[in-house]
């Protein structure tokens, strides 16, 4: 048996209702799951990056095992070159192998600057990752306090999650699929949540743009289903909407972080 429009009407306030009541308990929740979420991308960022200089000092060092190889490379010429030199026929003989020992004597303080080069980053790259890991220690103190609170509020609000987790998936079966379909366009479009409002004082409840008096008369008639011209949310009257929200007390946060929260979409 096909439903009438008022019982479809009664329908979506229905589910509308259960709706609300899921997302005040989202309210409660606030940004702490985007705020764990941040922290541990953090922390990722923090170990990529101290991973990243580790990697770099590793390198530095192989470059200053190069550099003392090439310096006893060149100290071992420059040996030969002074037996060389002691058996010359001639002065020119004796030039080239001097000018030979010059270049290595020049090879040996390069390879010595480039080492102490090589030495300079490292440290500086060991200071760097002992400021990351301080960094990471303290967000990871962050983060371990904003998990535990956040699992103190699931578990104070799980059963309720999972009670209303079954309503909703009941109410949303007894709603014709054009109409749930529709309802949840509206809600995922809706800044508040809200797909099904009410026209208090001559307006729509979600917009509050001014519904003309036949428009009205038509939703408290509920012959059919009325959506507002300016938001496109489906209209009841007050009397059509039981439920009125309670105000929550508001989480306060215990430790605060330098993150910024992110601001409601």
């Amino acid at each position: 048996m096909e439903k009438t429009v008022a019982q479809k009407l009664e329908g979506l306030i229905h589910l509308q209702n259960i709706d609300s009541k899921i997302d005040e308990i989202k309210k409660i929740l606030g940004a702490l799951p985007e705020e764990v979420a941040d922290l541990e991308d953090e922390i990722v960022g923090y170990e990529t990056r101290a991973n990243k200089l580790q990697a770099d000092i590793e390198e530095a060092e192989a470059q200053i095992s190069g550099y003392r190889q090439a310096i006893k490379d060149s100290e071992a010429l420059i040996l030969k070159y002074k037996d060389q030199q002691m058996n010359v026929r001639n002065n020119r003989e004796y030039d080239a192998i001097t000018k030979e020992i010059e270049l290595q004597e020049l090879e040996i303080q390069i390879s010595e600057k480039r080492t102490r080069e090589a030495n300079q980053q490292i440290d500086a790259m060991k200071e760097r990752i002992g400021e990351t890991d301080g960094q990471k220690v303290e967000r990871q103190k962050d983060l371990d306090s904003k998990k535990k609170e956040l699992e103190e509020i699931l578990a104070e609000s799980k059963e309720e999650q999972e009670r209303l987790g079954k309503e909703r998936d009941a109410a949303f079966a007894e709603v014709e699929d054009r109409l749930a379909k529709s309802y949840d366009r509206i809600r995922t479009n809706a800044r508040n949540g809200l797909a099904v409002v009410s026209v208090e004082r001559d307006a729509c409840g979600g917009c509050f743009a001014v519904v003309p008096p036949q428009r009205q008369a038509d939703i408290r008639d509920r012959k059919k289903i009325i959506v507002c011209e300016h938001c496109g949310r489906i209209l009841a009257s007050v009397t059509d909407i039981p439920v009125v929200e309670e105000e929550k007390p508001k989480r306060t946060t215990r430790r605060a972080t330098t993150r910024r929260t992110k601001k409601e979409a």
